[in-house]
Formats: C-alpha cells, structure tokens, sequence
C-alpha cells in the first residue's frame, strides 16, 4: 500500500485539469500545459532532516565533510543505466524524450502512434525475469570493482525501488521486485559499496513532445507518471546551459516531492553513494540540495558509516566528490579535490542494439590516467530489459579484472604521487613512505626507462635510493639507478600496460 493513494493523485491531476480539455488533439491545438502533478506532502514540505554535526549550509558542509577515505582507496567502480528505456533499446536511454520529438516517426512504424503506444507501454515489457544479483555481484567482483551505483531512478520517471510516492516503480509494475534492494544486499553480501544515482529533477520537462503532438503524456490515468512534462523554457529542467544565470523551472511543490523520494531511498538503502545528474546544478536549489545534505550526512552519522554525495559542476560548492561525465572531460593533470569519471563501456549508457564497446586495454588506460591524478574511474555498463549483462559487455569486465588482479596492489589503496606522468609513456602512484608504482603506458622492450626518479626531486619521503624494482605478476628485475635516471631491464610478455613496484630504502 502506497503512502498515498492512487485516489488521491488522481483527483489531484483532475482539479489541476479543469481548464483544459482531455483530448491530446485539443491539448496540440491550443498550446496549453497542463500544471504538474505533484504528491501531497504533510505541510508541503519533504520530511525534515535527524539532528547531527551537519546543518543545512555550506559553512557546516566545508567544516564536516571529507571524502571517504574507502572511496580514494577503492579506485574503479560500476555504474549502470538500466530501466524501462532497455525495452526499445534504440538511440539511447533519452528514448523517453525521443520517441516524442526526434525518433518519433521511427517509434510509430516500430510500435505504432505514440497516443496508443506511448512510453507507459514499455513498462510491462520490462519484466527483468532473468535479473540475479548475486551473479551481477559476482561479476563485479571478478571486475576488480569496489563499489556499485545503479539508477534507482533516471529522467523518465519510472523508480527501480520501492518508492511510497508512486505507483509507477519497479514494485508494482514491470518486474514486481525491488531491484535496488535486491541488487543492493547481494553486492553488499560480496563486500562491495553500494551507492545510486538519482536523475528525476530532470523528468521536469525531459518528455515534451515538441513533435509528437497526439501522445499520451497529457493523459490524466498517467499523471503521476508523467508528471505531465512541461514545455521547456531557457531554464530547462536538465540544468542550466553554460554561463546561464536564471533560475530552476521547477515549482517548490516538484522539488519538495523530489527532496522527499530522495531522502526515502536515504532511509531504505542507506547508500555509501549518492549521485545527482546535472539537473542540480542551479544556484537557486541550493536550499533544497543542503536540505539533503543534512539529511543524508546526519543520517549516515547514525549508521556509523562515512558516505559521500556525487555531482558535476558546481552543483555543490562542499559537501560533494566532484563527478566528470566521460573520460574526454576528465583532468588532465593532478587535481587536488578528489574527483571521479563516470565513463559508459559503449557508445550510449543505456543498452541499444548494436552497441560498441570500449577495449578493455582502453578502460585500463583510462584507470591509470584517473588515480594518476587523484581520481577513480566508474565505469557504466548497459544491461538488458531481461536482466541480463551482455556476454561482449562481461569479457570487457573479466579483462579488466584480470589486469587488476595482477596489478591492483598499484591500484587499491595507492595514492597519487607527486609527479602524475612523465609525458605520455608513464604514470605514477605511491603507497606509504617508501613505494612508488610507475605504470608504463607504451609497450616497453629490452629496457625501460624513467626520468622522474632523480634523486634531487623525490622528496623527503623517499630516500632517494631504490631497494628493488619489481614487475607486478613477474617479480624482481636487475635495475640501473643514476642521479638523473632509472633504467630497468624488462621481462616483457606482450602487455600494454605494466605496472613496476619501485621499493625505496627507508628514511
């Protein structure tokens, strides 16, 4: 039984709908939105926040938070975009917004006018009947993961969770379990982190059908579905465009039913991640994401357990692990706030037919360059609408976790050390005070040298003077240490990437 009944959100949808006709043809010929639905909260306002160290300002966020030191240790973590957009699994997980605009004559020859195939259809089509969490665990741990952030919901509406505010989720409809839950407890169980990612601020406006004219998006049995979308403005709902200074489009009444789904999920899966698309990136929902912070921070206080909030930009000005969407946009060189990519493994995050994939030799490299320069590397896969991950998708995984578990000790728990990269053939991590990790990043022959271990430059936590060299998965190699070089003879066995444990003496 849902917090709220279907009732109740109906006679809502119709008191808003008084002015308007219900005919999808009336609503294209005059041009009228109808007002957004939204949940009836207990004074308007998502529930407050417990009490603990964090109040709802920068000031406290600045003087509480720091990045959990599990995440800098962890390194490469899982993303997922799966949802009903997996059904039709064509131009990308925007489907829900394209079959209206863009893809719209291509939705009708497939599925038929989006009046009487419209993206609600979908919903019983994605039955996710194959979907095991324990064997999705388990491959994730084969990876070489150390964390997992799903999409309990993303911009089309519909909650992978068990969601009190809507009928529309995963419990109810489509595959009639709680996927978040149930993902949650078997990557849990394999000692892995658990996060989400949280993208329904953008549902604002995500599906208006500026093409589309005679859909079902108006229809008010599927208000609390889709919202209905309203018409985008210069302040769209997917956040603000580069340099724009307006305000949110979003109603006080949308973001405090936004607030308060998003501290639900809080309270239900107590994520050690919590991620939030770029639709938060407005100065003025400020109020409501601190709101958030303290709740979820003050929340995470109580269950004793150090957790952290991900978002882009300057969506959070502290309190936050700063997320950059795509390898392309990542740091080029050392940053000193912490920082992650979330990288797709194909061409689109969601799973389309025909999706190309990344080498796994690329991810790998992509890795290296991220903790580098002080950075993990999330890596999104694609699954289908059944629930399964797809076998091309798998071997990507299972080489990476392959290199990984011949190299991870350069990986997990290392820290970014003084010097990044020496060009574009090495780069470098460190562990304590006596170890550094070079990563070569071009095939290496005989020998192999690098010059960002001259004795002058190492610093006061080395001691200038190498113990060994060793090749991970190797072992010990005869080494040459000058004042202004180190040249090692290499084992070669055909490896791209290799990863040379460089032992100082001690202080």
């Amino acid at each position: 039984m849902k917090r709220l009944s279907c009732f109740i959100i109906v006679l809502v949808f119709f008191s808003a709908f008084t002015a308007f006709s219900l005919s999808n043809i009336s609503f294209a010929q005059d041009g009228k939105v109808p007002e957004r639905v939204t949940v009836a909260l207990p004074g308007g306002k998502a529930p407050e926040a417990p009490d603990g160290p964090y109040e709802a300002t920068w000031e406290s966020l600045k003087a509480n938070y720091r990045v959990p030191e599990w995440f800098k240790d962890a390194k490469f973590g899982i993303f997922m975009h799966w949802g009903v957009y997996s059904v039709p699994a064509s131009g990308s997980e925007w489907y829900p917004k394209h079959m209206y605009n863009g893809m719209a004559e291509e939705h009708k020859r497939k599925w038929g006018p989006q009046k009487e195939f419209g993206y609600k259809d979908f919903i019983p089509m994605f039955k996710a009947e194959k979907f095991n969490p324990d064997e999705w665990a388990e491959l994730f741990v084969e990876a070489g993961a150390r964390y997992v952030i799903p999409t309990a919901e993303h911009h089309d509406g519909f909650a992978l969770y068990d969601c009190s505010y809507s009928e529309w989720d995963a419990t109810e409809k489509g595959p009639h379990r709680d996927l978040i839950g149930d993902l949650a407890k078997a990557v849990r169980a394999k000692g892995l982190k658990f996060g989400v990612s949280n993208h329904r601020i953008e549902n604002w406006d995500f599906m208006y059908p500026e093409k589309a004219k005679e859909n079902d998006l108006y229809d008010p049995e599927y208000a609390s579905l889709y919202g209905p979308p309203q018409k985008p403005g210069t302040n769209s709902g997917m956040g603000p465009s580069q340099g724009q200074t307006e305000g949110h489009p979003q109603n006080d009444a949308f973001l405090e039913e936004w607030l308060a789904r998003a501290e639900e999920i809080v309270d239900k899966y107590q994520p050690d991640l919590f991620y939030f698309d770029n639709g938060v990136n407005y100065r003025s929902l400020d109020s409501w994401k601190l709101r958030f912070a303290k709740y979820y921070y003050n929340s995470a206080v109580k269950w004793g357990k150090d957790v952290s909030l991900q978002t882009k930009s300057d969506a959070y000005l502290f309190g936050t692990i700063r997320d950059y969407e795509r390898q392309s946009r990542a740091p080029k060189n050392f940053d000193e706030t912490y920082w992650q990519v979330d990288d797709p493994i194909g061409h689109k995050f969601g799973y389309v037919e025909g999706l190309q994939l990344q080498s796994a030799s690329n991810v790998i490299r992509s890795l290296v360059h991220n903790i580098a320069r002080n950075g993990n590397l999330c890596l999104n896969i694609s699954p289908k609408a059944d629930g399964t991950i797809p076998e091309d998708q798998q071997a990507v995984l299972k080489e990476i976790g392959a290199w990984l578990k011949v190299n991870g000790d350069a990986v997990y728990g290392t820290r970014a050390w003084k010097t990044s990269n020496e060009g574009d053939r090495w780069n470098f991590t460190c562990k304590g005070d006596d170890t550094v990790y070079a990563f070569s990043m071009k095939r290496e022959e005989d020998e192999a040298e690098i010059e960002s271990l001259e004795t002058e430059s190492l610093g006061s936590k080395f001691a200038g003077k190498i113990e060994k060299v060793e090749l991970l998965g190797k072992g010990e190699l005869s080494f040459n240490q000058t004042e202004d070089k180190l040249v090692i003879k290499v084992q070669t066995d055909g490896t791209r990437i290799l990863a040379f444990k460089i032992t100082f003496e001690h202080l």
